[in-house]
């Protein structure tokens, strides 16, 4: 019998790589070996990133798989990504396992997937190997979708997923968040009915997956999400995940992390910084661009600000006239955080975030109050539990015009920043997530079954 081998296989997108590779890392530091299966694309930024390669002797291997699209075509555009890993991924994921079977003594003995990749898992069980599901999201998402047949059993949807009452929200218990329809996470993630319709047949295909697996683990806490736990019986919360039990900076991140910023922040005073960040994939238009910019301006206030490359639409981001030598050095740009380390650092007094649930794990974890600036996916309900729920954030209006104007953002950062019952309550809820994952936990506790599971 030879060691617990487990295959591990991420949606290609940042915001679930990042949470299967800490999921990973946690494995290997139990003795469980795992192959960690990327798409080809991401298998090179990721490694571009780390800038060395993970220690071959060690319990953690990156392999990879063709995602089925051609060099240089758009990896963003989900309805296409998505179309193609559905007609590629089952054959090549069989072939893999086959692979590594041949050439490894430990056997591939449990494939772990992002639910997300349902495709994976059921090729798993087809082999008869045992199978995980990760839902690396707020477990509320998922009782959201686990109620698509109700939705449309009740006349809130029809048969392809289009809201049939537009402005009827909806809430599946009086405890959890509320959403408008046109927030279903299949509707905003593109304008194209085609993608919408993509996604959606993609979503009731993954969600078949939870009913087989052997276990659906969840990055959250029982304490963060009581309620929706309660709506999902067989998912059992092993989270949030802490960046602080990375291998090296393996971190599964596509960007190089710029870690001077950290040299920076220690020269600010505590509490005073403003942390801006929206993830990989929010892209704004330039003149909302140019009114965050102004916006952070006119707070006043230290600010890092994390500029991807393709953060705007265009090739060059359009700063306003005279900005960067209006702000001099009381601001700091760069192109990819070490947003971990940074929510942690004494010197930061909130988060303008889009609200990905890895950044509001992270805040959360580090007690760090937000400003809610949500793009699209699911963070419009992670909006929701920060702001009506949790009550550790405030919520950003847009114009008629749809911008969210620099007076809106300079009045919310004084309002959130003098907020000493916000502040509270999000070190308290910071308490409690610490203790969840710490020894004994809740989350803690699970982990450990699971281990147990996997070695047995």
């Amino acid at each position: 019998m030879g060691k617990p081998h487990v295959l591990v296989i991420p949606y290609p997108a940042q915001g679930h790589v990042i949470p299967l590779m800490e999921l990973s890392q946690n494995l290997a530091e139990q003795g469980i070996k795992i192959s960690f299966v990327n798409t080809v694309f991401n298998h090179k930024r990721v490694l571009d990133a780390f800038g060395e390669k993970v220690n071959e002797n060690g319990l953690l291997h990156l392999l990879s798989v063709p995602d089925g699209l051609e060099d240089g075509e758009d990896r963003n555009q989900l309805g296409k990504l998505t179309e193609r890993l559905c007609q590629v991924m089952p054959t090549q994921i069989k072939e893999l396992i086959h692979k590594v079977n041949e050439s490894d003594d430990d056997k591939i003995s449990c494939v772990l997937a992002d639910i997300t990749m349902g495709l994976a898992l059921d090729v798993a069980a087809e082999l008869g190997i045992p199978t995980v599901g990760l839902w690396p999201a707020a477990v509320f998402q998922l009782a959201m979708l686990l109620s698509i047949p109700k939705f449309i059993d009740d006349g809130l949807i029809d048969e392809i997923g289009t809201p049939l009452m537009k402005h009827k929200m909806f809430q599946l218990s009086p405890k959890t968040p509320s959403i408008h329809p046109m927030n279903l996470v299949w509707l905003n993630i593109d304008d194209s009915p085609s993608t919408q319709k993509i996604m959606f047949d993609f979503i009731l295909r993954n969600i078949k997956v939870v009913e087989t697996t052997d276990w659906v683990l969840c990055n959250s806490s029982l304490e963060l999400e009581f309620h929706g736990f309660n709506l999902v019986p067989k998912a059992s919360p092993i989270g949030p995940f802490l960046a602080t039990n990375r291998l090296g900076n393996l971190s599964g991140n596509f960007w190089p992390e710029d870690s001077t910023c950290l040299q920076w922040l220690d020269q600010q005073s505590p509490g005073s910084v403003i942390y801006v960040a929206f993830g990989s994939f929010t892209i704004f238009d330039q003149i909302q661009f140019q009114e965050l910019a102004l916006g952070l301006e006119i707070t006043e206030r230290p600010f890092l600000w994390v500029v991807r490359e393709d953060i705007t639409k265009g090739k060059h981001h359009n700063y306003p006239k005279g900005f960067n030598e209006r702000v001099g050095n009381r601001c700091r740009m760069v192109s990819w955080a070490p947003q971990a380390a940074v929510l942690g650092h004494s010197s930061i007094a909130c988060f303008i975030s889009h609200c990905g649930w890895n950044s509001t794990m992270e805040g959360v974890s580090n007690g760090v109050p937000f400003l809610c600036w949500p793009y699209f996916a699911d963070q419009f309900l992670n909006e929701s539990y920060i702001s009506d729920i949790w009550k550790i954030g405030l919520k950003l209006q847009k114009d008629e015009g749809g911008i969210i104007r620099k007076e809106e953002i300079k009045s919310k950062v004084e309002q959130l920043v003098g907020d000493e019952n916000c502040k509270t309550r999000a070190i308290e809820l910071k308490q409690m997530v610490t203790k969840s994952v710490g020894d004994g936990g809740s989350s803690d506790k699970v982990f450990k079954n699971f281990v147990q599971w996997l070695k047995s």
